[in-house]
């Protein structure tokens, strides 16, 4: 039997009336929410899902959050889609298993009753969950993740964040990204109540931190910035105990205001590979620094190599990419998971994250990381939004372009970069845009970015 299926019954059994997910169309508590699952993994295999198949479905929020619950009943794992990339995505991502996925469509609205068999999976290795991403360039991959992945990461995350039944996680992060479907993991293994979001509208979630006991809640930065603009300057209720922030770098300057806010956030770090979650700093003081995560999860351990690469093992590091053959282990170094982040290990334990491998600038000799000098440029006055590329030159080997977004005067961006700034790491160049090269989840496009940088010079 799956983690979520196996987490869900035993809530059906312990608590049938507690609320288990609440979503804009319907809610579910335990017992209603585990009818349901047997219901729609009967419905799949009807469909022809058999066990040990991989699904792909293409849904929004509810309809990949019940769509987990079903596959895990029909004993089979789930890749949740995009709805507006899938199309796009899919020869991609059926070339890399080898012909062997199954693309079924959400499950109907109303639902036939169950077929009455209960799929046990034994085996911890098995499959049950796959998420797309990309590799260099775009390439598409997808991370393997087995039932003891899932189990471990939800394990850890509610030891580091303490979930508990009767709290109430609000999910507004997409759900086939890890760090949104991993919620419902984590609500299902503490008996806990998911609230869920169909996208991220600021005004709806500050609404719903005040119409309900949110205990929890996961965002990105450019999330955050948006509450706070929201809220001006109130707080957030009392009932809200951890803000966790991940999924891009959290800034000096946004994070002072959510503090001077009395937001309590948890800087994060972490990655589909790791089941999300890898390292997270619970409610950091005013002596925080861009960048420090944390200590790593119970579980997992991290190294450092010689190009400043952080490498992670442990039971939530994925089992693989996605290959042909299925198996297991590649993308992985005797275990280990090398990761695109360029980062430090205390002695203590604790983590900071400098940057993405990819992103490292080295500007006159100088090892530049783009966050560094944005977190630094978005403290001056007027400066909205920032973002730090390059473009080549024959003297400065990568010469520092800042595109900035916000009312004020380049030349004031200018002086501050002076003031702040060794010459080595100050941009060259600053040109003034309407806005930045964002994904949904706030990251941005550093390929786009160094395009529009190209085409001004």
């Amino acid at each position: 039997m799956s983690p979520l299926t196996h987490w869900l019954k035993n809530g059906a059994r312990r608590q049938p009336l507690l609320p288990a997910l609440v979503t804009p169309h319907a809610a579910w508590r335990y017992g209603e929410l585990a009818s349901l699952a047997d219901r729609g993994g009967s419905f799949l295999r009807a469909q022809g899902l058999q066990l040990g198949d991989v699904a792909a479905i293409a849904g929004h929020a509810h309809d990949l959050a019940l769509a987990a619950l079903a596959c895990s009943t029909a004993g089979a794992a789930l890749l949740p889609l995009d709805p507006s990339a899938a199309a796009a995505a899919w020869p991609g991502l059926q070339a890399l298993a080898g012909g062997r996925l199954k693309r079924f469509a959400p499950l109907p609205g109303t639902l036939p009753a169950s077929d009455g068999r209960l799929v046990r999976r034994g085996a911890a290795d098995d499959l049950a969950l796959l998420i797309a991403t990309s590799g260099s360039e775009g390439a598409p991959k997808a991370v393997m993740l087995t039932a003891a992945n899932i189990a471990a990461a939800a394990d850890a995350s509610n030891s580091r964040l303490p979930l508990s039944a009767g709290d109430l996680w609000l999910g507004c992060l997409p759900l086939h990204h890890i760090g949104g479907i991993s919620i419902l993991g984590r609500c299902l293994r503490a008996g806990a109540t998911l609230l869920l979001h169909e996208g991220f509208v600021a005004a709806s979630v500050w609404d719903d931190l005040h119409t309900h006991r949110v205990s929890h809640i996961s965002l990105v930065p450019a999330m955050l910035a948006r509450l706070l603009d929201v809220g001006a300057g109130k707080r957030p209720p009392d009932s809200l105990r951890h803000a966790l922030i991940g999924g891009a770098a959290l800034s000096q300057p946004l994070f002072e205001r959510a503090l001077a806010a009395g937001w309590p956030i948890c800087p994060s770090w972490g990655m589909s590979e790791s089941a999300a979650q890898a390292a997270t700093l619970v409610h950091p003081g005013g002596d925080w620094q861009p960048g420090q995560v944390g200590s790593l999860l119970p579980g997992l351990a991290a190294r450092v190599a010689g190009d400043g690469r952080l490498h992670l093992r442990g039971a939530q590091v994925m089992a693989g990419y996605l290959n042909p053959a299925w198996a297991r282990g590649w993308g992985l170094e005797n275990g280990w998971l090398v990761t695109g982040d360029l980062g430090v290990l205390a002695s203590d334990g604790q983590v900071t994250i400098l940057g993405r491998a990819d992103d490292l600038l080295i500007s006159g000799g100088v090892k530049v990381y783009p966050s560094e000098v944005e977190s630094c440029l978005a403290g001056c006055p007027g400066v909205t939004d920032i973002a730090v590329t390059a473009v080549a030159d024959p003297n400065w080997g990568d010469s520092l372009v800042a595109l900035v977004v916000g009312p004020v005067e380049i030349a004031v961006v200018d002086d501050w970069s002076r003031q702040h700034l060794v010459s080595a790491k100050r941009p060259r160049r600053l040109l003034r845009v309407d806005g930045l090269p964002r994904n949904e989840l706030g990251k941005i496009d550093r390929q786009a970015l160094r395009a529009l940088a190209a085409a001004a010079a």
